[in-house]
């Protein structure tokens, strides 16, 4: 239950919605704003599109990695202090692709900017320090559908940016809009955990009571399908807007927002209807809008009738039921032990983005010289529909419990 009310910029009170949208909205944009210029990025750095197209597995990869650590270490030493210096560690590493020489330098600095993940992850874990249960289902879909604002612009800023200055545009708007965000955090964003005075071997020994728990399972589990189908569709759609629809950079990343507009209408559906509704439904409603536009998008590929209109325009789909299911299943993995949010937050976000990471690694394996569109949208149907048996364990789980 939330003790202080809000005052903004007073480090001494909870944060403001609007600080927690805006840090995890700047993790979101790191990840997509400069995929639009992925296939020029690879001329730049004279490599292959799939060599390229590393960066976005590798970078999720390593967000997955450091979540397992951020969580038990924000537990221990406060969201705060976590979170700033996770933002001085992501403004340097995008210094660092600024000035790559080439692109395994790129690459390793890329990495190095997985550390604002810790702005998605843990602006979860502060939404569930401040209140509880069905009330922070609520409360993060409506953070989420703000944050969503800024990723449904970012591929439609990158593809202009790219267009008129170049990819190092969109890295250097990331420098700038990082540093802001360090500020903001620094003077609005008080301690909200309850700090645990344990080590962090101690936090870790914690993971077997979440991990040994079916319901968490289910719900990181239909989290993880359920964004897999995303995190395929960042990893293969570019190549597809470029090199099978012969698009612009400026052009894909506009057809790139309307996903996240269906998952801003998603976030508001979310944070409307969860208290009423009841966090499982919602999650299964979800797995089923996405699954539908995926399922149609691949009937209509298979009879000849894709396009860009269709291929992106039925991503919308899959953004509204992203957008239903994931703050209902984040907070359904918060809700398993309350005291561990920080933890449970970091180690299902690594499950999580760790399994997106290799579906967009798949991805970008499918995406080959002369291949069509099909094989991305099967693997992304694959995983949705896996979504939904996720959930579906959850629900036998509960009937188990309550028999």
């Amino acid at each position: 239950m939330q003790k202080t009310a809000p005052v903004f910029l007073d480090r001494n009170s909870p944060p403001k919605i609007a600080t927690l949208i805006l840090l995890a909205g700047l993790s979101a944009l790191t990840m997509n704003i400069f995929l639009p210029s992925l296939p020029g990025m690879a001329d730049y750095f004279n490599v292959s599109y799939g060599l390229m197209q590393q960066s976005v597995p590798l970078y999720l990869a390593l967000s997955a990695a450091l979540q397992i650590v951020i969580g038990p270490v924000s537990d221990r030493f406060g969201r705060r202090k976590v979170l700033i210096g996770s933002l001085v560690l992501f403004l340097i590493a995008t210094v660092g692709t600024l000035l790559a020489p080439n692109a395994t330098v790129f690459l390793i600095f890329r990495m190095g900017q997985a550390v604002i993940a810790s702005g998605m992850a843990l602006s979860r874990a502060v939404v569930r320090d401040m209140v509880a249960d069905d009330e922070a289902a609520s409360m993060i879909g409506y953070v989420t559908m703000g944050m969503s604002l800024v990723p449904m612009i970012g591929p439609v800023i990158g593809g202009v940016l790219d267009d008129a200055y170049g990819w190092k545009a969109n890295f250097a708007l990331l420098l700038g809009l990082g540093v802001l965000v360090l500020a903001l955090v620094w003077a609005d964003l008080g301690e909200t955990a309850t700090l645990r005075r344990t080590s962090l071997k101690d936090q870790i020994r914690t993971y077997p009571s979440l991990l040994g728990s079916q319901k968490f399972w289910g719900y990181t589990l239909a989290a993880g399908f359920a964004s897999g189908c995303f995190f395929a569709y960042l990893g293969g759609a570019p190549y597809v807007g470029d090199k099978i629809f012969g698009l612009s950079s400026t052009h894909v990343g506009a057809l790139f927002a309307l996903t996240a507009i269906g998952y801003a209408a998603g976030n508001f559906l979310a944070g409307r209807f969860s208290v009423r509704v009841g966090m499982n439904r919602m999650i299964l409603t979800g797995a089923l809008v996405t699954t539908f536009g995926l399922a149609l998008l691949a009937l209509l590929t298979w009879a000849g009738l894709s396009g860009p209109v269709v291929f992106f325009g039925l991503t919308v789909f899959m953004g509204l039921g992203n957008g239903i299911c994931l703050p209902n299943a984040n907070a359904g993995m918060l809700s398993i032990r309350p005291d561990l949010a920080g933890t449970a937050s970091g180690l299902g976000g690594a499950i999580l983005i760790g399994g997106g990471a290799g579906l967009a690694a798949i991805a970008g394996v499918l995406m080959h010289p002369g291949a069509s569109e099909m094989p991305l949208i099967l693997l992304m149907f694959a995983s949705s529909i896996a979504s939904i048996f996720a959930i579906l364990l959850v629900f036998r789980t509960a009937r188990q419990i309550d028999a």
